[in-house]
């Protein structure tokens, strides 16, 4: 995963402004219970006290009680299952939105939990939403709708090389050699999905430019057969 910004600019202002509903771990009576007092209690452990959540800091040292880099894929699905908007920093809510559905509430529990929310990631019915998530998740700037080529391929490489390594390393390179697509927007992401899933690879026998393709994959396989011959 692309480090986050940590430039002041990009540091949300505060989460009290935010609308959206607060994630219950509370009783019936309005007590906390005694597993949101943990979750509570694990969050303040690794929050900034001023802005009131997890900054990259923070993750990063929860990365390391965690034993894995913050460049791991499942730091990536963990934001994935808090849903959290903003790559970098977790609110109290998201964090305890994703600690409450992992059912977890320590640090070793997590631990544990990586490789089931892994497993829950890469089911059919859950990886597009991952895959798309990816993407917006590096939108880090205000009314940004496209990630440069680099970090494209940088996530790329995170989200899809262990299923689709041939595809992912000469698209990688075709990018990184190209001087006519300086960014990828949400279009052309998705669409290299399902270029992965349904075109025969490195043959491309099956791909068909009446299918409505990006220009950018049209560009990639003819690049590609040109490479072959």
């Amino acid at each position: 995963m692309p480090r986050a910004s940590k430039r002041k600019s990009d540091e949300p202002k505060s989460t009290s402004a935010k609308s959206c509903r607060s994630v219950s771990l509370t009783t019936a009576s309005g007590k906390t219970t005694k597993f949101g007092m943990s979750v509570d209690n694990l969050f303040q452990k690794y929050a900034n006290k001023l802005l009131g959540m997890i900054d990259p800091e923070g993750i990063e040292s929860l990365c390391s009680d965690l034993g894995v880099d913050h460049t791991n894929v499942r730091i990536l699905m963990l934001a994935w299952k808090m849903k959290a908007e903003k790559q970098g920093y977790f609110t109290q809510d998201e964090w305890r939105k994703g600690l409450k559905d992992l059912q977890v509430d320590t640090i070793n529990k997590l631990k544990k939990a990586l490789p089931k929310l892994e497993a829950e990631v890469m089911m059919p019915e859950n990886f597009e939403d991952f895959y798309c998530y990816a993407f917006r998740y590096c939108l880090t700037e205000d009314k940004q709708k496209c990630v440069d080529i680099e970090s494209s391929c940088l996530l790329i490489d995170l989200v899809l090389g262990s299923q689709f390594r041939a595809q992912v390393d000469s698209f990688s390179e075709f990018l990184k050699n190209q001087a006519d697509y300086k960014v990828i927007n949400m279009d052309q992401w998705t669409n290299f999905l399902r270029f992965c899933q349904e075109v025969s690879f490195p043959g491309l026998e099956n791909y068909d430019t009446d299918q409505a393709w990006p220009v950018i994959l049209d560009n990639f396989v003819e690049w590609m057969k040109e490479k072959q011959n």
